[in-house]
């Protein structure tokens, strides 16, 4: 049989990126002609992947095309999630995006592929692998239960028969009884007065619905009732193929994800060797979030008050001009045998794998979810914003193995948590007998996760069954 060629085109944001990424590298493991699409600035965070991997004998490449940042109304070199340097600039970036289709249909013209995967922030990517007579499959990187608590937001409205912003509502008809308020809820759920992100979610939605079919990040015996009701009430199209961080079996896989690491992985794990098993927890909000020096600053005193031993990755380089504000009382110096701060970039599956990590505070990321699922530790859940107030319901109400820290509001940056609540739900997370009976349970989900991937597993099952789907489909 001719061998099958996929191209992978992610969202330009670590977030999408990195999953994707070890997506393209479980296609190539199976004998895939895996090639991801990116812009120019964005190709150095694959090339030691996608080099690794052809040294295994797989088949893997990179291919760009130009992104439109001038002509999109955004500083030139902004090609990243990441570079965008103020809010204002987020339609801006979409509209990039949108501009985007020319040019990938410049290079199907060139590229003879079988089988389109493009992030659902494309949502014109379905139409662009129709008119080339080829599958698009779309890729959310979110968990089953999101996609499905979304759809029935956005098909009953639940949100429109409260009459207040902090009244709760339930999610309807789904496995579960779930409640949220609109608080928690995004802009662009709430909107109905048509703004360019609420009309792109719309089109993203018509695109997944006329779509192939979604690979979902995630696996069966984890979130069952919502695999199950995605396919079978909602009517989709879906492989879970997940986790799929579980790819990345060296350490040198680990640490090379997404951005270099701002910390050598040798300095982070010699610090964790000398910590007892489950004494350390990891604070980390993700790739995205934004924070004030008073939030920064309450986490601190909270992290003190735990009286827990903790790896903090703060996303901001060191001031080297002046003392950063919320650090001025000499917290660094009270906490240097007690805490590891991390500016930067983290390896953090790296440090999520090790025994002394028993406690993950998390911005409830699906990626950082997932990760932390499979590293079997339990959650404090800080949600922000994305699908995040989703994630945290999952995790706290339906898997049980975290606790909320009570933040309310939907909202870009970071905010509204007091250093009492930030101890107290550490402590929760690390210490006592709920403690341990969390840690029981997510070690389960631990568990479950390193055999799914394996032969005879239910995502390694479903991805077989994908491949050779797509490999029919090919001959016909």
């Amino acid at each position: 049989m001719a061998q099958l060629h996929v191209l992978f085109f992610p969202m330009m944001s670590h977030g999408h990126m990195i999953p994707t990424l070890d997506i393209a590298k479980l296609f190539a493991a199976r004998g895939v002609k895996s090639t991801i699409i990116t812009t120019p600035l964005n190709v150095h965070y694959f090339t030691k992947s996608v080099e690794r991997t052809n040294e295994l004998g797989f088949q893997m490449g990179i291919l760009t095309i130009d992104f439109p940042a001038a002509a999109a109304g955004l500083p030139e070199g902004c090609e990243n999630v990441d570079h965008i340097t103020s809010d204002d600039l987020i339609p801006n970036f979409i509209k990039a995006t949108t501009m985007l289709q020319g040019p990938l249909e410049r290079l199907l013209d060139e590229v003879r592929a079988d089988c389109l995967v493009a992030d659902v922030f494309f949502p014109w990517a379905t139409d662009v692998a129709a008119k080339f007579g080829i599958p698009r499959l779309v890729f959310h990187g979110t968990s089953f239960f999101a996609l499905c608590a979304s759809e029935n937001v956005r098909l009953y409205n639940p949100h429109r028969e409260v009459s207040s912003d902090d009244e709760p509502f339930l999610v309807p008809d789904l496995p579960h009884q779930i409640s949220l308020t609109k608080m928690q809820l995004s802009p662009e759920e709430q909107d109905e007065s048509g703004s360019d992100i609420a009309k792109l979610r719309i089109r993203m939605k018509e695109s997944e619905l006329s779509s192939y079919g979604v690979i979902v990040n995630s696996f069966y015996k984890l979130e069952t009732e919502y695999a199950d009701y995605y396919k079978n009430v909602l009517k989709r199209r879906a492989w879970h193929i997940g986790p799929v961080s579980l790819c990345n079996r060296e350490i040198e896989d680990k640490t090379q994800r997404g951005k270099e690491a701002s910390i050598d992985e040798h300095e982070c794990l010699k610090w964790l060797d000398s910590k007892k098993r489950n004494s350390v927890i990891y604070v980390c909000f993700g790739s995205m979030a934004k924070y004030g020096d008073s939030q920064l600053y309450e986490i601190a005193m909270g992290l003190e008050s735990s009286g827990q031993q903790f790896i903090w990755v703060i996303r901001r380089e060191k001031n080297k001009e002046k003392n950063e504000g919320w650090l001025a009382d000499g917290f660094e110096e009270r906490m240097k045998d007690t805490g590891l701060i991390i500016r930067g970039w983290a390896p953090q599956v790296l440090i999520l794998d090790h025994e002394a990590v028993g406690g993950f505070l998390t911005h409830c990321g699906w990626n950082s979810t997932l990760e932390g699922l499979s590293a079997g530790v339990p959650m404090v859940t800080w949600p922000v914003f994305g699908e995040q107030f989703y994630n945290e319901k999952l995790v706290t109400e339906i898997l049980k193995i975290g606790v909320s820290i009570g933040a309310l509001k939907w909202r870009l940056v970071i905010g509204g948590v007091r250093r009492e609540e930030i101890g107290k739900a550490v402590q929760r997370v690390m210490v006592g007998e709920e403690a341990e009976k969390m840690r029981d349970k997510a070690r389960g989900f631990k568990e479950m996760a390193a055999k799914v991937i394996e032969e005879g597993g239910s995502s390694q099952a479903d991805l077989n069954f994908l491949i050779r789907e797509l490999s029919l489909l090919k001959l016909n």
